[in-house]
């Protein structure tokens, strides 16, 4: 049973469901799907399929999702970000509005969900540890920019193209003499009175005395109010024979499910780009699920996360859909608006299932500039200048691989910028963890603490070297640990011991256990004892295991200032003082107070 409830969680927070719960759910699942609708229709444009399509991405792998996913607040369905990397990876293989990329496109979801699926059941959650949050924010805010300037087309009402920033602006650039001066009313008016609605509408709504959650409500109903405002006006005024590009007519009701068709040659070209999409949607959905679960002090399962994501991409692929992942606003709107289970899933999922069978033929007239102006007004929100300057700030090694993921999003493609930012993230674990922080610490005067000497007053002696590591010692740092200590003993020749101090290090791996092995037989040759000080439990078990100890020069103590005692006892009698008049007698290390 209790496997049962690991993979699916609905056994656990199903049996607690009540009326109260439901009502939650239920209001939550309202405020939701009046903002998943025009969001549906044009994340699908964005991804170069027919707006339906968006639909039935939003039906189905919600309830896969409220079957399988741990957060209570996460609103799967159609994001930007994987809109955007969907076009580029099936526009390669196939022609907008042909069948081929309708297929493309709902194979790459199922291999996703798949890949996922596959993921979870390994636990490997942890791997979206390992992309830098600098590196997502900065792939995240050029496909922002990428989708924003993609979208200018419909604005302007020309037939522009391209896959990189300077692709798109070359070719709006080339079209700009046949814009559509009557699209282009619509695409800024509406622009800007979402941006309007987005920043003041709610605020002016408490001001006339309205109660927060409606106004929270018609403050996402700004789209929807959009939508229904340029469809009536395009229809009542015959737009479309005046060059307005519409959405058309949509198919009413629900597709057939039905497995995707095999084609070797297909799946190959997309297992790539499937993965790449499933890292990427997972780590954003995953991020969101945290953040919010926090808030109420809930948890979630990344490796059950990624099951009820590949549930949901599976589910997708099957209703004819494409993939999806928890969208960040979404999600801040379904736990906003009271959502207390997933069931607000499937509940949104039973009212988008509503609109695909009956109200689609009121959305033939809708302008496609008036989808484009909701994405672009989505996605900016995705532009965070203000993480660029503080990464700067902080680390320039951050930001440099922040600055690389968007300039190669930008003008290489959305897939090599993402290979980019993930060979970055790793690339920077490797490189810092390859150059541990070292120091060579003295015990601080009336104490038993020990202290890096170039940032504390510290009394050291001249017979005994103590050199503090603060990381685990694996295959990519044991040489440099080797190299450092080599050099330091090389430098004074008056040492006659040596003691790492290892309270950061929480393993040795077979590598770095072969370095401690030669660090001692080097030492030795040199006429120096190597001693270990502070080694933590699970780490000094598994070097029980070898014939390290056995052969090691030195002693292990349990703690440095044994390690002292022991090795320089003339110097711990002078540390025990805290008259500044005996320190100054002692070999006493001076730097700046901190």
């Amino acid at each position: 049973m209790n496997l049962f409830k690991r993979y699916l969680p609905v056994l656990d927070w199903g049996k607690r469901y009540d009326r109260k719960t439901a009502t939650s759910d239920l209001v939550a699942a309202v405020v939701v799907t009046i903002m998943l609708i025009p969001q549906s229709l044009a994340y699908a444009l964005l991804a170069g399929l027919p707006p339906e399509v968006g639909l039935y991405a939003s039906i189905l792998p919600l309830v896969a999702y409220a079957v399988f996913g741990t957060s209570r607040a996460l609103a799967v369905g159609p994001v930007a970000v994987v809109s955007l990397m969907t076009a580029s990876a099936v526009g390669e293989l196939a022609q907008q509005g042909t069948p081929e990329y309708l297929g493309a496109a709902i194979v790459l979801a199922f291999l996703s969900g798949l890949m996922l699926i596959a993921m979870g059941l390994f636990r490997l959650g942890f791997l979206a540890n390992l992309l830098s949050h600098p590196v997502i924010s900065g792939f995240i805010t050029a496909s922002g920019l990428l989708i924003a300037s993609s979208q200018l087309k419909h604005v302007l009402g020309v037939p522009a193209s391209g896959h990189t920033l300077y692709e798109i602006l070359l070719s709006l650039t080339d079209h700009l003499d046949q814009v559509n001066w009557i699209t282009l009313g619509i695409g800024t008016l509406t622009t800007a009175f979402l941006f309007w609605v987005r920043k003041d509408l709610k605020k002016r709504l408490l001001g006339f005395g309205l109660q927060p959650f409606f106004a929270d409500v018609l403050t996402k109903a700004g789209p929807v109010a959009a939508v229904a405002t340029t469809t009536l006006l395009s229809a009542a005024f015959a737009l479309g024979e005046r060059g307005v590009r519409l959405v058309g007519d949509i198919p009413s009701g629900l597709p057939m499910p039905q497995l995707p068709g095999f084609d070797s040659q297909l799946w190959m070209a997309l297992a790539g780009p499937a993965l790449l999409i499933s890292v990427i949607g997972f780590v954003e959905s995953v991020s969101v699920a945290q953040t919010l679960a926090a808030k109420k002090r809930q948890r979630i399962d990344p490796d059950q996360e990624l099951i009820g994501l590949g549930a949901s991409n599976v589910a997708s692929a099957i209703s004819g859909g494409y993939p999806v992942t928890g969208g960040f606003a979404r999600s801040v709107v379904n736990f906003d608006a009271g959502a207390a289970t997933p069931a607000a899933g499937a509940f949104t999922a039973v009212g988008i299932a509503f609109a695909t069978l009956f109200l689609t033929p009121l959305l033939t007239f809708l302008p496609q500039a008036t989808l484009a102006a909701t994405i672009i007004v989505a996605v900016l929100s995705l532009v965070d200048v203000g993480a660029i300057k503080r990464t700067y700030a902080y680390s320039k090694s951050d930001f440099t691989a922040m600055a690389a993921t968007i300039l190669v999003t930008l003008f290489l493609g959305v897939e090599i910028g993402v290979v980019t930012g993930v060979s970055l993230s790793i690339a920077l674990y490797l490189y810092r963890n390859s150059r541990p922080h070292m120091a060579i610490v003295g015990v601080v005067p009336g104490t038993e603490h020990f202290r890096n000497v170039e940032r504390h007053k510290v009394v050291t002696g001249d017979c005994v070297l103590t050199l503090r590591v603060d990381e685990s010692l694996f295959f990519a740092n044991s040489r440099f640990l080797e190299d450092k200590i080599y050099a330091l003993v090389a430098e004074r020749p008056e040492i006659e011991h040596v003691v790492l101090m290892c309270p950061a290090v929480n393993e040795i791996d077979a590598s770095a256990l072969e370095s401690l092995e030669e660090i001692n037989h080097r030492l030795s040759d040199s006429g120096v004892s190597f001693h270990l000080s502070e080694v933590k439990g699970p780490v000094m078990d598994r070097l029980k295991k070898t014939d390290f100890l056995d052969h090691l020069t030195g002693q292990v103590f349990l703690s440095q200032y044994e390690a002292l005692c022991t090795l320089d006892p003339l110097t711990a009698h002078i540390s025990e003082s805290r008259t500044p008049k005996k320190v100054a007698k002692s070999n006493v290390w001076v730097g700046p107070e901190i």
